[in-house]
């Protein structure tokens, strides 16, 4: 119970002879915290955005003109085969004719109704797990390479495209959180190192009057982890409280879970006993 009230004592005691230090120390932590949980909830609704672009494409193939009607659904079968093919629509001529109506909006074929140069198709579309561009090639080869296909055709460059700024964004904001979560340490060590300058020869007396290193170094780890941890969940406070008055109508935002915000505020505290560590280390050689 001593042991406890002298810890208490001393987090007080640096609270209050400290105010401006401590205050500044969590104000920092806190920015910090939050930027990187908004570089964390853009990832996540990017990712979200992302995988909703890729399930619209499709693939289109189109058949040979000497391919009989009597074996288009042979065909259409053969295409459902290929692995990775989710479902299957068959385009005649005449929907392929409504369709170029209606995005020119105009019927350019008119007068020519005995004879539809249009082509016949079959518009697939893939589960989530092959969509990325090289799984896409192989199926392309693949469907090519059946007997009737004339021609095979999806937007392969926008999708390398497309996977080529996503890796981009994902590195960044790694090296961005690694250099966020560094620049949070050393903020508080840095703090906490000023804290135990103030007070270095109380420190050295309790010392030669036989104190532990681990008694007389505790008082900062914990303050360390509980600076470290409620600054992170006034972070997602504040990240919570703009999402409610902040509403896009383009996309949704995608926050983490509650178990992960929890786990990354433990993780944060853990973060805070290092830098507490850091900060008082000196005092205790």
């Amino acid at each position: 119970m001593t042991r406890i009230s002298h810890l208490l004592r001393e987090i007080a005691r640096n609270l209050y002879r400290n105010p401006g230090t401590a205050f500044s120390s969590f104000l920092s932590l806190t920015l910090l915290f939050l930027l990187f949980d908004l570089f964390w909830v853009a990832a996540g609704t990017s990712d979200v955005f992302y995988r909703d672009l890729l399930s619209d494409i499709r693939m289109e193939v189109f058949l040979n003109e000497e391919v009989t009607d009597s074996l288009v659904p042979d065909m259409e079968f053969r295409v459902a085969q290929v692995q990775g093919v989710q479902a299957i629509e068959r385009v005649t001529k005449e929907q392929a004719r409504e369709e170029l109506s209606r995005l020119v909006g105009t019927d350019l074929l008119a007068g020519y109704d005995t004879t539809n140069p249009l082509p016949r198709s079959f518009i697939l579309s893939f589960a989530p797990e092959y969509l990325n561009s090289s799984v896409m090639e192989s199926i392309e080869e693949e469907v090519a390479g059946l007997e009737g296909v004339s021609e095979v055709y999806y937007g392969h460059r926008w999708l390398r495209k497309a996977e080529s700024a996503r890796a981009i964004i994902l590195r960044t904001g790694m090296v961005l959180g690694a250099l966020i979560l560094l620049t949070a340490l050393v903020s508080s060590a840095n703090n906490i190192r000023w804290m135990t300058r103030a007070r270095a020869a109380g420190f050295q007396q309790m010392r030669l009057l036989g104190a532990g290193k681990l008694f007389v170094a505790f008082p900062f780890l914990v303050e360390g982890f509980l600076m470290g941890g409620i600054s992170a969940a006034v972070g997602w406070a504040l990240i919570y409280f703009g999402r409610q008055k902040i509403a896009f109508s383009q996309f949704e935002i995608i926050v983490p879970t509650t178990n992960e915000i929890v786990i990354f505020c433990c993780a944060t505290a853990l973060l805070g006993v290092i830098s507490g560590y850091f900060g008082v280390r000196k005092l205790l050689k």
